[in-house]
This record gives C-alpha cells, structure tokens and sequence, in this order.
C-alpha cells in the first residue's frame, strides 16, 4: 500500500470512514446514448474497502465490518498502490466459465474460502482527497491504474448499444447490466445515474415463515415491506437443498410466533416467525398482487 506520488484529483479531505453506497435503480429497459457506459452486473455481495495507515477493512453496503470473513479480500485490497483509499466493489466466486454465482459464494463463506475475488468499479477517495464529485470516468480510470498488478479485478466499461450489451449478457448467462452515466458524481444512495436491468428477475424478500409436510421441509412464506406493513409475497418451494434446509430450519425455529406476521391475514397454514431474516429469491414474473412466480431460493442475505 505504498502511496503514490502522482497528483491526485479530487477535493483534499480527511478521511470520511463508511460512505453510503451508490445503489442502481431497475429499469425495464436498458438505456442507449454516448452518455451511458455499461458494466457487467456481477452475482455476488456489494462491498466498501477502506485503506488506512496500513490497515484494510472490508465493509457490507449496510456498513457492518465483515473484515475477518473476508479475510482473503482484505489480502489482496493490501497490494492496492495507495496510502489511503475507499473502494466500491463485489465480492464474488467466479465459476470456470466466468459466471459468478451467489449460491455458490454462500456455500463459500462457510468455511475459509479461497476462492471469493473482489471486482472494483468505483474509487471513492484515494491519498487524502475526495473523488466523489469526479465524472465516473476520471475515478474508474484513477482506479484501474492502483489495483494494477494486484489479485484485485478491474469491472470494464463497455460503450456499446446499452440493448445489445443486455442480450449478450442474458446469451452468456451472467446476471444482467448495470447502466451508468459517464460523467455523473458518485452519489449516495438509490438514484437514475445508475441503472440495472437482470436477465432473471431478482428481490430480497422477508422470511415470514415455514413449512412442514410432517417432518419433512416444504419451503418459506415470503413477505415484502410496504411501509411499516409487510405484505403476503408468495411461498417458494425450489432451491433447498439437505444442508440449506437444516440450516434455514435452525435459524428460523428461535424466531416461531403464534401469529402471522402478515399486515392482513392469509388463508394458509405455517409455522410463523419473526420476520427478521431476508432471503435472496429469484423467480420469472409477479402477479398483480405482488406475489412471485415459479421463485428459487437463492440463499440467505446476511450482508444487508
């Protein structure tokens, strides 16, 4: 991490600890024009990489400091060529076909993986200045030139039709795009400067309850935040494994409740919980009440 000594850009500042993360607002259609870049949307966890006096910390898009579960990440962000930086990025379990699977990263972080990688797109603040307020394409060019030569993936920038780079993606298989405008700031929070549009349709839904056939596992009741209310989303019954299911049936069982957690009541028979834990579900359409369609249990997200 040794500093640079080329001039940085930006705005001299000190250093501003957890930034909130820019997040991507979904569109139904992948946007056109010269003004915008596109990027691969990669299957993993968002993450925020703080260099400072000789330290690396690796933190969620919530802020929570997963540092020691991420200790692999930390090792390689120690060779980024930088005293002092806030990176944005993914980490992620790249397949031997290049996809990224989030399955497969939770099964990963199980144990002491070496094979999670992180793919930097963004360079909040490097050597003691601000480079939020840069055009995106000034920071992702300050980025590549200190993550070079280090385990640490760069996140290209394709300036193609935004349609077509959508269909070569869903044609390989990846996750989907992610839009963004070339020279807008980096600004906190959900916003139009970047956009995502998924080949599968994707949401964190609230683990409302469970289901038994006797003894065997029959699958989680979902449920979607609307204010303070948490509405009926569906039941998935696809994508458990022997292990996902033990493991989901032991964290749920502290969490039993005699009620629906429902703000209006449903016609089915569960067994109920605290709807405190958030699954990861990806499925084909929505009714029009909300509920999903043909869902997949993809794991649970722990790291928002």
């Amino acid at each position: 991490m040794a500093a640079r000594r080329k001039k940085v850009l930006g705005v001299k500042s000190s250093f501003p600890g957890f930034i909130e993360p820019a997040l991507a607002s979904s569109v139904d259609k992948v946007p056109d024009g010269t003004r915008w870049i596109h990027e691969i949307k990669f299957d993993g966890y968002r993450v925020q990489v703080h260099i400072q006096n000789g330290q690396v910390k690796v933190f969620t898009r919530r802020g929570n400091d997963w540092t020691k579960r991420f200790r692999k990440i930390a090792s390689d962000a120690s060779e980024i060529d930088a005293g002092s930086a806030i990176v944005d990025g993914e980490v992620v379990v790249p397949s031997a076909s290049g996809l990224t699977d989030f399955s497969v990263l939770q099964n990963e972080l199980k144990g002491r993986s070496t094979r999670i990688v992180l793919v930097v797109f963004d360079l909040l603040y490097l050597n003691g200045h601000d480079l939020r307020k840069l055009p995106l394409s000034a920071r992702k060019a300050e980025l590549k030139q200190i993550i070079d030569g280090t385990p640490v993936q760069f996140s290209e920038s394709f300036e193609i039709d935004g349609q077509e780079m959508y269909q070569h993606a869903c044609k390989l298989g990846l996750e989907g795009v992610v839009s963004k405008v070339r020279d807008s700031p980096y600004t906190s929070g959900r916003g139009n400067n970047w956009v995502k549009k998924t080949c599968q349709q994707r949401e964190t839904l609230t683990i409302a309850g469970f289901a038994l056939d006797g003894q065997k596992w029959d699958g989680i009741y979902l449920g979607r935040r609307k204010g303070k209310d948490l509405v009926y989303a569906g039941k998935v019954d696809h994508g458990f494994d022997k292990h996902s299911a033990a493991d989901l049936r032991k964290r749920l069982t502290p969490l039993i409740r005699k009620s629906q957690p429902y703000s209006k009541r449903i016609a089915h028979r569960g067994i109920w919980v605290e709807p405190k834990l958030l699954a990861e579900i990806e499925y084909r359409a929505k009714s029009a009440e909300g509920k999903v369609r043909h869902p997949f249990f993809l794991g649970l997200r722990e790291d928002i």
